[in-house]
């Protein structure tokens, strides 16, 4: 549909775009403020990321009790997570909740989407364009969109893809509706942590499914299960002393921080250690384990071998463990999945496990898929479940242009340059939450976002405090910030894999490494320093200094 674009009358104070857990902490953030504020967002409803990852199997993998927000304790008290790893439906009915308990879907406009901002220099002001024909006037645009809500892309570049006649599916716009695969053939493409939800829920309904594996992955039991009232009135009455584990932790979690090297241990230890931790399920195993694990091959070694072997004892084809374990990377350098019942879903008669690494895909034809050495794959559905065109992709689909109309995706065509993680040079007044340089894909999100948001309400409100009208990081700040980032992660084993941490699943997408990798409690430090330090690196301006700039 054709809209006639219109400009709103007058300027208000944001636009938000985004109603995920970014957004509707942010708009309650900007109304306690007392800030004009519209939200955009292409959904119906609330959600983000938990509003289109829908695909069966789709289920956090932090634990429920700290992937919620801790800014309200009425909200804490009053929701009771059912289990200790929610899934889809249970985390979108969370965000309603909170949505529906602070009121905030009267400024929030679903179903709109933003496909344009241009920095207007001579008013201050940000001129937002909507698919509705809409141009909206505001002094800060701030982005809530995600750092995994752009897709890969729909359909991968296989040959001859439009020629099957079958359903095809991606695991991050799943349909609303109940998808039936039950007597089908499907296939599914990827193994990243989508496809290691979704396999065992594929393989339970479909006749055959047929896993087309590039790229082994390792992954770690989970280990759900229901909470007791018991449970979560201990929770409850831990939760001062699991808060303050939480913002002292690297990745935002309540867990025991390692001191000891895993080469310090002999390898009984390791073995008991490695076990007890198995056994516990998620991701402690990677991080309550050793110190070093992703700082030294060989401490990492200790843990990959690990693995190996658990998927030997739980793979009753060794030619189809063989396939699983070559990893091409060190563990927990890429997301590290955890799983239920994944690599026993293999042992199932309805499953193949299909080596495309060394029988690459030639091309679809109507009725499947047919591999470099001829072998053919008879389907009747494909699920893509090819991963994001993370942290960067969905803020460059925004089409925002800065000082002198330059564009976004060009200013970042060599790589993301963003101080903080937050602002970016040449876009005065723009925020993005867990934007490229935060830890946030490192770290456990609720985390990463209250903080994000935190800061940029505490910045806007001493920016008003002070009649300050533009805030606008210095080059030069940006650049260090940049190259501290680049430094740190090369002393790590995180820059070895070909991950989207490196934009390395994009084609064509510069190959750097997207995230702090410091950690969140020490990124929550030098991000206070520089607002005690009167927002160190950025250059605040007056309406005094913009009139005298014309």
């Amino acid at each position: 549909m054709n809209h006639v674009r219109h400009e709103t009358s007058a300027p208000i104070d944001a636009v938000l775009i985004g109603a995920g857990f970014s957004g509707l902490y942010m708009l309650h953030r900007l109304r306690g403020l007392g800030l004009t504020t519209r939200v955009f967002d292409a959904a119906d409803g609330v959600g983000g990321t938990w509003y289109w990852n829908r695909y069966p199997g789709a289920r956090c993998d932090s634990e429920s009790h700290y992937y919620c927000y801790s800014f309200s304790e009425e909200i804490r008290k009053d929701w009771q997570w059912s289990c200790r790893y929610p899934a889809q439906p249970e985390i979108l009915a969370y965000l309603n909740f909170v949505a529906d308990r602070l009121d905030l879907r009267r400024d929030i406009e679903f179903g709109t989407r933003v496909i344009a901002g241009t920095y207007d220099e001579e008013h201050a002001l940000w001129n937002v364009e909507t698919d509705r024909g809409e141009t909206v006037r505001a002094r800060f645009l701030i982005t809530g969109v995600g750092c995994t809500s752009a897709a890969a892309t729909s359909t991968p570049a296989i040959p001859g893809i439009e020629n099957f006649s079958g359903a095809t599916y991606h695991t991050a716009s799943w349909p609303h509706e109940t998808v039936d695969f039950a007597g089908k053939r499907v296939g599914l493409i990827g193994t990243g942590s989508s496809g290691i939800q979704c396999t065992p829920r594929l393989a339970e309904e479909a006749a055959h499914l047929t896993v087309f594996q590039r790229t082994p992955n390792y992954s770690v039991p989970a280990r759900n299960h229901l909470l007791t009232d018991a449970m979560r009135r201990e929770l409850d009455d831990d939760f001062d002393t699991l808060r303050r584990k939480t913002l002292n932790s690297p990745i935002g979690m309540p867990f025991d921080v390692p001191q000891v090297s895993a080469l310090e241990a002999s390898p009984e230890e390791r073995k008991r250690k490695y076990d007890a931790l198995w056994e516990t399920g998620g991701f402690r195993f990677m991080f309550e384990s050793y110190s070093d694990l992703v700082l030294d091959i060989k401490a990492n070694e200790t843990a990959a071998e690990y693995v190996r072997t658990k998927i030997r004892e739980k793979v009753s084809d060794p030619a189809v463990a063989a396939i699983l374990c070559p990893f091409d990377h060190p563990i927990g350098t890429k997301r590290p999945p955890i799983d239920t019942a994944y690599y026993e879903t293999f042992n199932r008669d309805n499953v193949t496990l299909v080596d495309i690494k060394t029988n690459p895909i030639r091309e679809a034809t109507a009725d499947g898929l047919t591999l470099q050495h001829g072998e053919h794959h008879k389907l009747d559905a494909i699920v893509f479940a090819t991963g994001f065109d993370a942290v960067t992709g969905a803020l460059i689909k925004l089409n925002l242009r800065g000082r002198g109309g330059l564009p976004l995706g060009e200013k970042w065509s060599a790589g993301p340059r963003a101080y903080l993680g937050l602002c970016t040079a040449g876009f005065p007044n723009l925020f993005m939450i867990t934007g490229p340089g935060s830890p946030s894909i490192l770290a456990n999100f609720p985390v990463c976002i209250e903080q994000h948001v935190d800061w940029i309400a505490d910045c806007i409100s001493r920016m008003r405090a002070e009649s300050r009208v533009e805030i606008e990081p210095l080059v030069e700040a940006e650049d260090a910030w940049a190259r501290m980032i680049a430094e740190d992660a090369n002393k790590t084993l995180l820059p070895l894999a070909n991950s989207w941490y490196m934009g390395a699943n994009i084609p064509g997408k510069p190959r750097v490494f997207l995230a702090y990798p410091n950690g969140i409690h020490a990124y929550a430090e030098l991000c206070a320093g520089v607002a005690e330090r009167g927002y160190e690196g950025f250059e605040l301006r007056s309406h005094k200094v913009l009139e005298a700039a014309d």
